[in-house]
């Protein structure tokens, strides 16, 4: 009897260890996920919205992208005449 309440002393410490490890939440994780069964519905959902955003910003890019060569134009081909005139002028 008391080698059985030695041992148990004992393996609370370590088994309380083990499952706050990466090792326990990985095991966690696992159970849960096979307890939901919708787990191909569920990375479906995800695949979808991954696929949605990266959608999103491949067009703010090509936006972003456009504004830069519309702006890049603006800046190369401004001629001398367009320039505001110069401050050091007296009033």
């Amino acid at each position: 009897m008391l080698l059985w309440l030695l041992l148990l002393v004992l393996l609370i410490p370590i088994l309380s260890i083990v499952l706050d490890s990466q090792v326990g939440k990985a095991l966690a994780t696992r159970l849960e996920r096979r307890g939901l069964g919708d787990g191909d519905r569920i990375a479906d959902e995800r695949i979808a919205l991954l696929e949605s955003e990266t959608e999103r910003l491949s067009s703010e890019v090509d936006r972003l992208s456009e504004e830069s060569r519309f702006l890049h134009r603006l800046l190369t081909e401004r001629t001398p005449d367009r320039d505001l005139p110069s401050g050091d002028r007296q009033r």
